[in-house]
């Protein structure tokens, strides 16, 4: 569906790929490659996410419709599966999509008994009923407490509930920036050496928002400057570069390089989606984002508790309020204290999945070494 979800797929890939598992792995957009569907995504990724029409997701009725469509297409999707999964003869399936886990593991066990399921949840807690975690005899890898206690409620035993240290973000993120001085690389993106440094982000696909902040800012008497990755949003980031700026900024599409601008900032600006949010922080980039019953996704509500909980940054009821928020985010005493338990915090998740994947897979070969032959 969103970007998030491919990402956190890559970043397995990675983790996989740099231990030298002897594993082949297949991606599979099942919407797409399976369902034969592009329609969740293209209303997801271009009204949901790039316009901003939150309303789609977080109408009452809409979950529930859609729900509701999944259950009439169960039987035909099943059926769909369960003919990939003759053709694929796959080990081990893992899903890191929500909705779609029932069909997904009824599919799996028709077809395949006994071949692991395994769900690895990519936001901070679950939306019962049955957006993430259904009742059925599977593994979970849960990014929080939260989502363990969800699982525990739905009566999984704990051998199937696996733990990690937070969400899944691509290894890169740990890895130092090298060779980068900072005042030198922000000085060569048109920026002041030495200025406060914000990065404003909502994901792959922009968001008209990041007009709306830009507007604020400038509106304000803060000495600030700020870089907007815009995604795959051309419009949005032809906007941005051509309106003019009091505060110096530098404006880029669609990039792979968000380590290196994250290197250069200060504190991020953005959504609170569970995978943007878990980057910036493992950057040590204390975080301001918005969270409210309109325009937040309810999935990323979490996110935003999270965030408030852990003392990461500052959680606004509206980005109208991003004058408020940055000054009070900036003041030396605060930067310090956020700044401090970003540092802090110690997410391995990516490394963590896999190795609870191992696990996973030696058991089940295990157990399948230890069924009796029938002659």
């Amino acid at each position: 569906m969103g970007a998030g979800h491919r990402s956190t797929a890559n970043a397995l890939i990675e983790v996989i790929k740099k231990r030298n598992l002897p594993w082949e792995v297949q991606v599979v957009e099942v919407f797409k490659e399976i369902f034969g569907t592009t329609q969740p995504q293209y209303i997801y990724n271009n009204f949901v996410l790039k316009k901003k029409w939150a309303k789609i997701i977080n109408d009452p009725l809409s979950v529930p419709l859609f729900k509701l469509q999944i259950r009439f297409r169960h039987s035909a999707w099943r059926n769909l599966l369960r003919k990939y999964w003759r053709e694929h003869q796959p080990d081990l399936v893992v899903s890191l999509l929500p909705l779609v886990n029932r069909v997904l593991y009824e599919s799996l066990q028709a077809e395949l008994p006994g071949i692991p399921f395994v769900t690895s949840i990519t936001d901070f807690a679950d939306c019962p009923p049955n957006f993430w975690i259904e009742a059925q005899k599977q593994f979970l890898i849960c990014p929080s407490q939260q989502t363990v206690k969800q699982a525990q409620s739905c009566d999984y035993p704990d051998e199937r509930i696996f733990r990690t240290s937070g969400i899944v973000i691509h290894p890169r993120f740990y890895e130092p920036v090298s060779g980068v001085v900072r005042q030198i690389e922000r000085q060569r993106l048109g920026l002041k050496p030495d200025l406060p440094t914000g990065l404003v982000i909502f994901g792959s696909h922009g968001s008209k928002e990041m007009l709306e902040i830009a507007q604020h800012l400038e509106q304000s008497s803060l000495n600030l400057q700020l870089i907007f990755i815009c995604g795959r949003n051309e419009e949005l980031a032809r906007d941005l570069r051509n309106s003019q700026s009091r505060l110096p900024r530098f404006v880029e599409g669609f990039t792979n390089q968000i380590p290196y601008y994250m290197h250069l900032s200060d504190f991020f600006i953005g959504k609170p989606g569970s995978v943007g949010v878990s980057e910036a922080i493992a950057m040590n980039l204390p975080v301001i984002t918005e969270c409210n019953n309109t325009t937040t996704l309810f999935q990323e509500r979490a996110s935003a508790d999270w965030l408030a909980d852990n003392g990461f940054g500052i959680v606004v009821n509206n980005f109208r309020d991003i004058n408020k928020s940055v000054t009070e985010l900036i003041q030396p005493e605060n930067f310090a204290r956020y700044q401090t338990n970003v540092k802090a915090y110690n997410n391995r998740a990516v490394f963590e999945v896999v190795e609870n994947l191992e696990i996973i897979l030696k058991n089940s070969n295990l157990k399948a070494a230890q069924k009796p032959l029938t002659v």
